[in-house]
This record gives C-alpha cells, structure tokens and sequence, in this order.
C-alpha cells in the first residue's frame, strides 16, 4: 500500500493530513493497554472458551476494536456534522437517561443502566459528549449572532440536565457535566466573580449530598474512617504487592478480592500485575492527551471549536482522575470508569465518540472549511 501523499485529495488523504496524529497515538495506547489488562483482570485459570470469564474477555475485546473504529468514523466528520451528529445523540440520550427513572436497572439505590440483550447501557455517558458539543455551540452563536441568548440556553440545558441526573442519582456525573460547563463558561471569558460564585454553589452541592444523599454519604464516611478489608483498603494492598516492576501478567492475587477488579479498580490490578512504572506511564499518557489538546486550542480562531473541545478534553481528564485518584484512595470511590481500560463495551464507546468529536474538532482546517 503507498503511504498517502499531501496532494491526495480524497477524503482519507485529507483526513490523514489535517488529524492531530500524536493525539490519536495516545489514544491509540490507551485502547491498546485496555486490551492488556481486558486479559490481566481475567483469573489466571480461565482457559475454556465458554466460561464466562473468557467470554466477558471476549466481548471486551470486540467492543474495544469497535470503539476504535468508531473513533476514526467520528474523527472525520465536518464541524457541520459534528455539530448535527451531537445534536441528535443529545435529543435520543437525554430521552433515554430520563426513560431510567422509569424502566432503569437499579444499583446502589440508582437508575442509572437501561439492560439490553446481552449487556447494560448507561445512556448519560454517551449524552455527555452530545452535552459539551450543545453547550459549546450556544455559548459560540451567543458571540456570533447579536441578541441571541445563547449562554442563557447553555444554562438552561445543563440545570436541566443536572436535574434528571440528580434524580437518578448520579452524583459524579452530575459533578462532571458541572465543571465542564464552567470550563467553558470560563473560555469563553466569564468573570472570575461568576466563577466563584459558581465554585462556592458546587462545593454547597456537595455538602448537601453528603447529608441527604445515603450513598455518597456512605462512601465519604468510608473514605474518612475506612473499615477493614474495604475495597479501597484492597486496592491498595494490590499496589503495594505489585511494586516497582509488578507480579506478571495474570499473576495478581488481590484482584480476587475486589468485586469491581475490572471496571472501577482496573488501576488497581495495573499496579499489581505491572508495578509502579507502568501506573506512571499510564497517567503520562493522559496527561499528554489532555495538554496536547490544550496546547492545540491555543492558536485557534474558532470560538465553537475551542468551547467544544475543551469540554471534551477537561471531561475526558476529570473522569480519569477520579478513577485513579478513588483507586489511590485519595478521593472517595465513585463508580466511574477509567477511559479505555476499565471493563465495560457501552462505556470504550461513549469515550469513543467524545474523543472521536475531539480528534474531528482539532483537525487542521482552511478558511470556510467545515463552518
């Protein structure tokens, strides 16, 4: 096969000169490492092609080759059809997460999962990205056509927003879709007064939560004063027996003992199976992700697309960093997965399109292009 040349015009040749390659790169590890461990969190002994160890493997395995290739279908859209293609996801998903206080499969007291033939769905994860596109779109038109309440609109979609996920619960959700709306607020240049405002109303949220919501309050109290053998205490056992350099692949003890081994505490069986430098090189990775974008958006003149995908790309963040730092138990556990890596075919997806919408948002573009 020729490598493609810079006078292709079709649309893989223009798409393969104008995508951000080092950012699909570090996304590409990612998926990669999630297959690694989609095999460590298995028990060592699951060899049988119809246990059902192997087969959740299985499934983990197509639907991280799936994610990918939705990732690159989504990279190459217009902004036209960036914008088209999160608004409709955003009209069918808030539909749906609303559908789950009715019909939703409750766990730990929430609505949260809509239960499909063969797997589960939580439909706010893939509202979110549809959510930073809607949110970021408004706030843009408001600058762009005189008169227009764009940002009262974005303010309105998202209470609204909050509301339903209040009701579900779903806390940390919730808390992710505030701070990237105020991520984009704050980009779009809004004084630092509103934002403090803004800031002290979270933390008043928060502490409203932990009084009146029993979960949360569960978890901060269990975080404050954990008992023994918690999973947070587990979780960390499992890091300090992995070491520096770790046990081997398939060779870790404690994720026996961790029921959420492999979504929310994959972290934990990476520190265990591959040590204390592979960890490190996992969060590089992230944190490449996460400055690259930003070090992109900084030379670019399109107010949408700087909105957008510092939305995606601070959501992106937030919900890694609540993974790792619950795993580390330097935050209170949170039922949230770990982007790529933890188990779950509907949420490598969700990601999937969210950095799909990034990879499409930060291409390079001509004047007029893709308005």
């Amino acid at each position: 096969m020729r490598p493609l040349s810079r006078a292709d015009t079709s649309l893989l040749g223009r798409w393969w000169w104008s995508v951000d390659r080092v950012t699909m790169l570090g996304l590409g590890i990612l998926l990669s490492v999630g297959y690694v461990l989609a095999l460590a969190a298995m028990p060592a002994a699951t060899t049988h092609i119809t246990d059902p160890h192997t087969l959740a493997m299985i499934k983990q395995i197509f639907f991280l080759i799936l994610s990918g290739m939705t990732m690159l279908g989504m990279s190459m859209l217009s902004l036209r059809q960036v914008k088209l293609a999160a608004l409709g996801m955003g009209i069918v998903f808030f539909l749906l997460t609303g559908f789950t206080l009715v019909h939703g499969t409750e766990v730990d007291g929430a609505n949260r999962w809509l239960a499909l033939p063969g797997f589960t769905v939580q439909p706010s994860e893939f509202l979110r990205p549809a959510f930073v596109i809607i949110t970021a779109w408004l706030i843009a038109e408001s600058r762009r056509t005189p008169g227009f309440p764009g940002k009262r609109a974005a303010l309105g979609v998202y209470l609204l927003t909050a509301l339903l996920l209040k009701m579900q619960p779903d806390i940390g959700m919730t808390f992710l879709f505030t701070m990237v709306v105020l991520s984009q607020f704050y980009l779009d240049g809004m004084d630092m007064k509103w934002i403090g405002i803004a800031a002290v109303l979270v933390v008043l949220a928060l502490v409203y939560a932990f009084f009146f919501i029993s979960h949360v309050h569960t978890r901060v109290m269990m975080f404050i004063d954990p008992p023994k053998g918690s999973q947070a205490q587990t979780a960390l056992m499992a890091f300090g027996n992995g070491g520096m350099w770790g046990l081997g692949p398939g060779e870790g003890q404690v994720k026996h003992f961790l029921p959420d081994a492999r979504a929310d505490f994959v972290f934990a069986v990476a520190g265990e199976e591959f040590g204390l430098f592979f960890c490190a090189f996992i969060i590089l990775v992230f944190a490449a992700i996460v400055l690259r974008a930003f070090f992109r958006l900084l030379a670019e003149p399109n107010l949408f697309v700087v909105l957008a995908a510092g939305g995606l790309v601070v959501g992106f963040g937030l919900q890694a960093f609540v993974n790792m730092a619950s795993s580390l138990s330097l935050i209170p556990t949170k039922g949230m997965t770990l982007p790529f890596l933890s188990y779950g075919g509907s949420s490598a997806l969700a990601v999937s399109i969210q950095m799909g919408f990034l990879l499409a948002l930060t291409r390079k573009r001509h004047g007029g292009e893709g308005a």
